[in-house]
């Protein structure tokens, strides 16, 4: 199969005919073996009884239905674990995405070589409340992973070989970092196509402040996870050992004052400090300890309640 197109929605019911049919057009003039997949969030709305009558009327169309909405990561990552196209194409639902953009994405991975590409979105349709703060966060997120030439990690047009979405895990809201994830996983070269951004024609958007703190928060997670989740005593047991060894040292110092000019350590708030230091110090270590004990990987991380499939 020549193109597995994954997405995830929610409360999308409405746009779903008009996005498939101009999927599908795509798909036929380019003459593309196809699948769609269609994760339904959870919705509140007809979303899964449009997406029935599309998979009897057409058996490209394939559904995934959540009982509840658990969030973008997750359709994405049960989307990419049922996905059997050469090359996996992500879009969002909301008619913002433009299908047109499918034959080039396919074309940079499968002649360019490219594992990933990403969509740019250079020209946008959304609030200055929306842009001024995606562009802080991608700066923040280029600097962060070192994939200098991306400009927009969120966008959810984007393109990947099939190697690359059943290597990476995509949970809680790491779907803005699949590039990182990528990266991490082996895959660097990663590329970017400027797309077409189309204003919104149904319903309502999504987007909330919470995304940017919770993004930033998640940014920092993977940070930290690429670095030392394999082995968090580096981390841990680095610092732990020199706090204590820092402040071990002055206490010695303290010692000697004590006995060269009968100076009471319990006057000195240094001998306080320093005692909290090596506490603190060992805490550190034994963290780092029971850290490499322990798999980061926790059972059912991804397990979800799917309540459907076609």
């Amino acid at each position: 199969m020549d193109i597995s197109v994954v997405v995830p929605l929610y409360n999308e019911a409405e746009s779903l005919p008009e996005l498939y049919a101009w999927i599908k057009r795509v798909m036929d003039e380019n003459g593309f073996s196809y699948e769609v997949i269609f994760v339904n969030d959870g919705s509140t709305d007809e979303s899964w009884d449009v997406i029935e009558r599309l998979h009897a009327e057409h058996p490209e169309v394939k559904g995934i239905k959540f009982r509840r909405n658990y969030g973008k990561s997750p359709a994405l990552f049960c989307g990419f674990r049922r996905a059997q196209g050469d090359v996996v194409i992500t879009m969002d639902a909301d008619l913002q995405d433009s299908p047109d953009e499918i034959p080039e994405l396919r074309r940079m991975i499968v002649e360019d070589g490219y594992d990933l590409v990403s969509g740019y979105k250079q020209k946008r349709y959304d609030p200055l409340s929306k842009t001024i703060p995606t562009k802080l966060f991608n700066a923040t997120a280029r600097k962060v992973s070192g994939i200098h030439n991306l400009h927009d990690f969120n966008c959810g047009l984007k393109s990947y070989r099939r190697d690359v979405v059943k290597s990476i895990e995509v949970y809680g809201e790491m779907h803005r970092y699949i590039p990182y994830l990528a990266k991490n996983a082996g895959f660097t070269k990663i590329g970017e196509k400027v797309v077409h951004h189309q204003a919104r024609k149904y319903g309502k958007t999504k987007f909330g402040l919470d995304r940017f703190v919770n993004g930033y928060l998640d940014l920092l997670t993977l940070w930290f996870l690429s670095k030392f989740g394999v082995k968090p005593m580096h981390f841990f047991g680095l610092w732990g050992s020199v706090m204590f060894i820092v402040c071990f040292i002055i206490i010695i110092c303290l010692l000697i004052a004590r006995l060269v000019s009968h100076i009471y350590l319990t006057n000195s708030v240094w001998f306080f400090l320093s005692l909290v230091g090596m506490i603190l110090g060992t805490q550190m270590f034994l963290t780092g300890f029971i850290g490499d004990l322990i798999s980061r990987n926790s059972e059912g991380r991804n397990s979800y309640n799917i309540e459907k499939e076609l």
